[in-house]
């Protein structure tokens, strides 16, 4: 489904509602499968928190988590320590080249077993569950944030728990940290010392408690740009959403003062306020925070400032290499993008190119970044049903900020 998003304007003042985020979530999904006593709310409605959410209550051998990458990690780890149990772990084309070796061998070196059926070091998996009794294991502290996590979640039910050693500079310390905020949330215990994170096994069951899931930042970040590049006094309030966040991307406040934009947090929401245009370049480090980055370049490209966008390192195995196909669309639009392999490096241009069809190569954060440039300019977005993947009502949202859309 293709759709043309009219050059628009939006109401002075609109407030919307977020679905849980997809990252809490998915961490929450998995403890609650591992302890049965926890109750969650406001949980994500995104593809991927219920492809999470089925296979974690599948009884079928085969499981198809389609493009979920977090799934696909979390899944592998949570069913190694599933005894008896024998999955088949696959997923859509993309995922079958996405790599998940450096799980798979941190798995196996605690006693797992695990077979990669097509491709080494890719899905689909084959994996038989058994007790893991060993609990040391190292990693490299650049690899993704969700190998570490999938490590952390199923930490408490191995026999002796977990000493987990990262070597080097650790990237997506935040994600690292939400895990271990959860754990700390449910009674588990860990720590995070130096460079070794340590959980202590857990075999009691927990106090029954009841866990809300804050509202996902990263689809916040949409609204952040749409203010970014409207006129001075539009307010947008955002719900469930706390100052004190556990999200990476909760540096969204702290980078928008960068495009005058205000928050203020009250009563779990936050209301964004427009109170300034400075039109400065911008240069900022996303290796804590790597899903906004097309966000940011995007609402750079509409304000006509140039950006560099570093610590983008991860972005080639997301559901696409972001950094190729942010180039590819912002050039069609008329800017000038250089890319590394990991950094993006925008040229100042006050052109862009009118109805222009925009790519979105299965990526919801591909075709959600771009939605904002309807305020300068007619678009197109290819495959707009892509954004179920971690935001299903976006373009319903839009619509009632004031964004015509056919």
């Amino acid at each position: 489904m293709h759709i043309t998003l009219h050059k628009s304007k939006i109401a002075k003042q609109s407030s919307i509602e977020i679905t849980g985020s997809k990252s809490e979530s998915n961490r929450l999904l998995l403890l609650k499968a591992l302890y049965p006593e926890l109750t969650l709310k406001n949980v994500s409605n995104s593809d991927d928190s219920n492809l999470m959410t089925t296979a974690l209550s599948a009884s079928s051998n085969l499981i198809d988590i389609s493009h979920a990458g977090t799934a696909m990690r979390f899944l592998t780890a949570y069913f190694s320590t599933q005894e008896g149990r024998t999955i088949t772990l696959t997923g859509s084309q993309r995922m079958k080249e996405r790599p998940v070796q450096v799980l798979v061998e941190a798995l196996r070196e605690l006693g797992a077993n695990i077979e990669y059926l097509e491709n080494e070091g890719c899905p689909p998996l084959k994996i038989y569950g058994k007790k893991l009794n060993k609990c040391r294991v190292s990693l490299k502290a650049n690899v993704s944030s969700q190998y570490i996590s999938a490590l952390l979640l199923v930490a408490s039910k191995l026999e002796n728990g977990l000493e987990l050693t990262l070597e080097g500079e650790i990237t997506s310390v935040p994600y690292i940290n939400m895990t271990l905020s959860l754990l700390d949330e449910i009674g588990v215990e860990a720590s995070f010392i130096g460079n070794v994170i340590t959980v202590k096994p857990n075999t009691a069951k927990l106090k029954p408690k009841t866990l809300v899931v804050e509202s996902d930042w990263s689809s916040a970040s949409y609204y952040f740009s749409i203010l970014a590049i409207s006129p001075l006094g539009s307010e947008i309030t955002l719900s469930s959403y706390k100052e004190n966040s556990l999200q990476g991307d909760s540096v969204l406040v702290d980078i928008y003062k960068h495009f005058g934009i205000a928050t203020v947090f009250k009563d779990n929401k936050m209301t964004l306020i427009k109170e300034s245009s400075p039109l400065k370049p911008l240069a900022v480090d996303l290796k804590d925070a790597p899903d906004i980055a097309q966000t940011i370049a995007v609402t750079c490209f509409a304000l006509g400032i140039a950006c560099d966008l570093t610590g983008l390192h991860t972005l080639k195995i997301k559901e696409t290499d972001r950094l190729v196909a942010l180039k590819n669309e912002i050039e069609k639009l008329g800017g000038k993008v250089a890319i590394t392999d990991k950094s993006l490096h925008l040229s100042a241009s006050n052109q862009i190119n009118d109805m222009v069809s925009i790519g979105t190569y299965h990526d919801h954060r591909m075709a959600m970044a771009f939605a904002p440039l309807a305020l300068k300019t007619n678009l197109i977005i290819e495959d707009a049903g892509v954004v179920s993947k971690s935001y299903p009502s976006f373009w319903e949202d839009l619509k009632r900020m004031g964004f015509e859309i056919t």
